[in-house]
């Protein structure tokens, strides 16, 4: 039997104005590109596909020359808006296909039901074809009425490596996982990843955007800040970018180019500062917290203002005055007085915040450290003094060295027995005996310290006087007291220390005291004397925080110190959240198991939260409980508050008797 042949329904040009938008059109929902925009098209390029229409009968079943348009709607009201905006004649004929069998309603489900969508990766080779063509990102975008960066996304795309494209052509890789590997242009190295990947249980897009950029270094990174993005891309440094996530500048892949341009800015930088005739410089992008423990600060003085640096810091500081004086206790304050009062505070800082001055003299057995600060700023620290440059007390002057006569000694020359008591002299007052200068001391200080028990006020400032001499000094040898007062170094480093706001915070504590102590400890004691109690109460609590070591380690057995660390906590209210530490991959999530970050997660934001990430592999589920738990001040057992220890047993009655 001969299949019967189909016969297509009729198409012709009929009038905008005699067609007319059909009530069965069932797309009802708004969804795509606008009206507006399709017109735009429209007008660019005319239209591309037809209305399909159906005649409108009479009451007699006669046509009556108008048209229903039950598919096409939005193409419809896109002709209808040019011809309200006068671009399109009334009248203008509009390609149309006539339809008289079925149901309006079945063709226009039929259009919208049957059509394939594009797939993603034609429309990323279509942009690339009008690129390829002359089209600018700008061109394209507006002719598609997408922002330019889409378009960039879209070309990025398609630089992956065809045999990844292929496999997403065949749904063998999501979307996701080709905009992962478009991290890197690198074709071989995105092979090699998939490859690895293929037998692997962990292929989230995260994953392969960590191993796409192993090896490379963020911008974020200080000492990228320090050299600069231009410095880098100037000495033929490249930068991979993501253009769909943010990547904080993208990752320089070229970490050993950045290591030579680091230390050529620092090196450079040290120079300038040997000029200043220091005994030594030590240069490091980043050197240990507390690697200055064992050294003394030289004091300098700010550089002195000229009189038009000064004429101009007191004018700042009237103008800082009057504003604050005029708006003070005012609900609202405008906003350009309060963008003027920052600048004149930054200003007024940078005054107040002038290079030191040294003696000469001391300039000669110190040394500085040149580095990078947190910020990506050189940081310039002047004035160390290691213990083995410290000057001699009381040198022996060259000149009296060469004058002073050698003893001989020969056959005829008497020998003295060094044990024997000395021949008796009635003449002048000789040195009292070492043996009993020792004796009679030893009667002092035993009732020296009978006294200072007795005086208080005294005691502390002389514990004060010594825990300055060691943490100022780095000497206690000017102290009559014997306690040693040491600030322990870090055996372990995390990364960052120096840069956290608790070290900040020391550091600007240490330097302003610095800034109020004498340049030779032998002053030291009346200047401690001269402050008042607060002072004396802060310069003695900061000597003392100096000194604490709360540092677990498992090769120490320090049960009892570390208790009394978690008293000392208690009794300051340590707050670990409030000074600063957060929960991130880096410092805690990433390097304990999967049941302690769900720990975690449900603690600080309850048991349905952590189930929406319980099923994530260890490295996706530590990234997302770090962005779940910003801002909620969690904290791992051991850097909580301590809980109170149990009240201490009472004493048995006898031992209670004993002790009354």
């Amino acid at each position: 039997m001969t299949p019967t042949k189909l016969t297509l329904s009729t198409s012709r040009d009929i009038p905008f104005n005699k067609l007319v938008l059909s009530q069965a059109n069932v797309r009802r929902i708004k969804a795509g590109l606008s009206i507006e925009q399709l017109a735009e098209d429209i007008a660019r390029r005319t239209l591309l596909q037809s209305l399909t229409v159906r005649p409108i009968l009479d009451g007699d079943g006669s046509e009556t020359g108008l048209y229903d348009v039950p598919v096409g709607g939005r193409r419809y009201r896109a002709l209808e808006l040019l011809v309200k905006q006068k671009r399109l004649a009334r009248n203008a004929p509009v390609p149309c296909v006539i339809r008289t069998d079925g149901l309006a309603a079945e063709d226009s489900l039929a259009e919208n039901l049957e059509r394939a969508p594009l797939h993603p990766l034609d429309q990323f080779r279509a942009f690339q074809t009008l690129r390829e063509a002359g089209l600018g990102d700008e061109d394209i975008a507006a002719r598609f009425f997408v922002t330019p960066v889409v378009v960039r996304q879209r070309l990025r795309l398609v630089t992956v490596s065809p045999k990844l494209l292929d496999l997403y052509a065949e749904d063998q890789i999501t979307l996701d996982q080709v905009m992962a590997f478009s991290v890197t242009s690198d074709h071989a190295r995105q092979e090699q990843v998939w490859d690895s990947l293929v037998r692997a249980y962990n292929r989230e897009p995260y994953y392969i955007r960590k191993l796409l950029t192993e090896g490379t270094v963020r911008a974020a990174d200080k000492r990228v800040r320090f050299v600069g993005i231009e410095a880098y891309e100037a000495a033929g440094g490249v930068i991979q970018r993501d253009l769909f996530e943010p990547d904080g500048g993208g990752w320089l892949q070229d970490p050993a180019l950045l290591d030579r341009l680091v230390s050529e800015k620092l090196a450079a930088a040290a120079e300038t500062v040997r000029a200043e005739g220091w005994k030594w410089i030590e240069v490091a992008p980043d050197f240990p917290y507390g690697h200055t423990a064992r050294m003394r600060r030289l004091i300098g003085t700010p550089v002195a203002l000229t009189e038009a640096d000064q004429a101009e810091r007191d004018q700042l500081q009237a103008e800082y005055d009057r504003l604050i004086e005029a708006h003070a206790g005012a609900d609202a304050v405008p906003e350009e007085i309060e963008r003027r009062v920052e600048e004149i505070g930054i200003a007024l800082a940078a005054f107040d915040d002038r290079p030191l001055s040294f003696d000469p003299a001391e300039i000669l057995c110190a040394g500085v450290f040149v580095s990078i600060d947190g910020d990506g700023n050189l940081r310039v620290d002047r004035g160390y003094v290691r213990p083995e440059d410290e000057p001699m007390a009381n040198p022996v002057p060259v000149e009296a060295v060469a004058t002073i006569p050698v003893a001989t000694v020969d056959a005829t020359t008497p020998q003295v027995d060094p044990v024997a008591e000395p021949p008796e002299e009635d003449e002048g007052l000789k040195p009292l005996p070492d043996r009993l200068v020792a004796e009679l001391t030893a009667h002092r200080t035993l009732a020296l310290r009978d006294a200072l028990a007795r005086a208080p006020d005294v005691a502390f400032l002389a514990v004060l006087h010594v825990l300055c001499l060691q943490a100022f000094y780095r000497s206690g040898a000017d102290s009559a007291l014997d306690i040693t007062a040491h600030s322990p170094a870090f055996t372990v480093q995390p990364p960052g220390l120096a840069d956290t706001a608790p070290a900040k915070a020391t550091d600007a504590r240490h330097q302003t005291w610095l800034g109020q102590l004498p340049a030779d400890p032998a002053d030291l004691w009346d200047t401690l004397t001269g402050f008042d109690g607060d002072s004396q109460g802060a310069l003695f609590a900061h000597c003392a925080a100096l000194t604490v070591n709360a540092v677990r380690e498992p090769w120490t057995r320090r049960g009892r110190a570390l208790d009394h660390a978690d008293h000392l906590a208690r009794a300051v209210e340590l707050d670990m959240a409030a000074a600063g530490w957060v929960p991130t991959v880096d410092t805690y999530l990433g390097r304990v198991t999967k049941a302690r970050i769900l720990d975690a997660v449900r603690e600080a934001k309850g048991a349905e939260t952590a189930q929406l990430i319980d099923h994530l592999k260890k490295p996706d589920m530590a990234r997302e409980a770090e962005r779940l738990l910003t801002g909620t001040g969690w904290l791992p057992d051991i850097l909580r508050a301590p809980e109170p220890g149990p009240e201490p047993e009472s004493a048995p009655d006898d031992l209670a008797q004993v002790a009354a």
